[in-house]
């Protein structure tokens, strides 16, 4: 067992069988080996609260007597707890967990739950809900922090927002080791994530297999994971599109991108019949229009490219958006693009309460983007 701290001269054996009881307790000091390549995923930029000087990505746990875990991604949040965990247990097989919420906390609860216990084992104590923090728990992690039990890992879990911020305040002035869990909400981060989620499970996904089930489940990073454990556990072999259309086909031609890909194809009945099942089964027609309209910002993104006046880069783009949009642009005319666009705007302002009828108004567009098509 490593038990950090100076080099001494040898003591003598009354002085080493007295200091032998405090060993224990030193455990959680000692360095704790960063998470294997395969943990990783993906880790976007962090935009909201200023990153903690020791912030790192919620892949990388590491042990401390205090852990805050920091970030609106639940998923991400309850595997950062779990690598925690288990670094605890790697530690000390023996380790206890306790667990309190955050909305519901009586004062005096951490101190319990923290105290030693009395068969000598060392304890892990996870805080969740702290978005939710009562007064009580507020003042009984800042007065936790000031004076953390070395034998005990305390992890608090905050999802977001300004409520208990003295709390997090404390955490962070303590020096504790902040476990980052930012919302995942770019495609580009999905496909990361879903990429790295493959990766771990030591199996090869094709790009355009991860890009389809970005489209069917990209709503819902819960999902999105359990169909990767899903495919990776029924299938064998590269995963391909084609894998991921026979598990997941019919949610992802029921995404708004399909019906966008069919309206800016010209394929007017594929579109509406594509529009008319994502409507069937549940999708409402504003993300929808949402959906067109970025195709079409896209197209008149890459056509500004293909006039000289900006680049890809300054654009955002990604180089297989690029490639698909110079492909569709060959059947565009800039008056057939401008005219659906224009056509979009109108049913954004009628599904978001200007028209009677949504529904009407998103097939409307649908069918005017198909006929702008050269």
């Amino acid at each position: 067992m490593l038990v950090t701290g100076p080099v001494i001269p040898p003591a003598s054996p009354g002085a080493v069988a007295g200091a032998a009881s405090g060993v224990r307790r030193s455990w959680q000091a000692g360095p704790v080996p960063p998470a294997s390549s395969t943990q990783r995923s993906s880790r976007p930029t962090r935009r909201g609260a200023r990153p903690a000087a020791n912030s790192r990505p919620w892949d990388d746990p590491t042990l401390a007597p205090v852990v805050l875990v920091r970030g609106p991604e639940g998923l991400l949040a309850e595997r950062a707890v779990d690598g925690v965990l288990r670094l605890a247990r790697e530690r000390d097989a023996e380790v206890e967990k306790a667990e309190l919420d955050g909305g519901t906390y009586a004062g005096g609860q951490l101190a319990v739950a923290a105290s030693p216990s009395l068969f000598g084992e060392s304890s892990l104590v996870v805080v969740r809900g702290a978005e939710g923090a009562t007064e009580d728990l507020v003042a009984d992690v800042v007065g936790y922090v000031a004076a953390p039990d070395p034998e005990t890992v305390v992890v608090v879990v905050h999802g977001g927002g300004q409520r208990g911020k003295k709390m997090l305040d404390a955490i962070l002035a303590s020096g504790a080791p902040v476990l980052e869990c930012d919302a995942i909400a770019k495609d580009a981060d999905k496909v990361q994530f879903v990429s790295a989620e493959f990766r771990a499970a030591r199996r090869r996904a094709d790009a355009a297999a991860v890009r389809a089930l970005v489209d069917a489940l990209g709503n819902d990073l819960r999902e999105l994971a359990s169909a990767c454990a899903q495919l990776v556990a029924d299938t064998a072999g590269t995963i391909t599109e084609g894998v991921v259309d026979r598990y997941y086909g019919g949610r992802v031609e029921a995404t708004g991108f399909k019906v966008a890909d069919a309206a800016v194809a010209g394929d007017a009945g594929g579109a509406v019949a594509l529009l008319r099942h994502a409507l069937a089964t549940g999708a409402d027609p504003v993300p929808i229009v949402a959906a067109l309209a970025l195709r079409l910002r896209t197209l008149a993104r890459v056509a500004a490219i293909r006039g000289g006046a900006v680049t890809a880069r300054e654009l955002g783009l990604q180089d297989w958006q690029v490639r698909n949009a110079q492909r569709d642009l060959s059947r565009w005319t800039p008056e057939g693009l401008a005219a659906a666009i224009g056509a979009v705007a109108q049913a954004d302002a009628d599904v978001k309460g200007g028209g009677r009828d949504p529904v009407y108004a998103v097939e409307t567009a649908v069918l005017a983007i198909a006929r702008s098509r050269r």
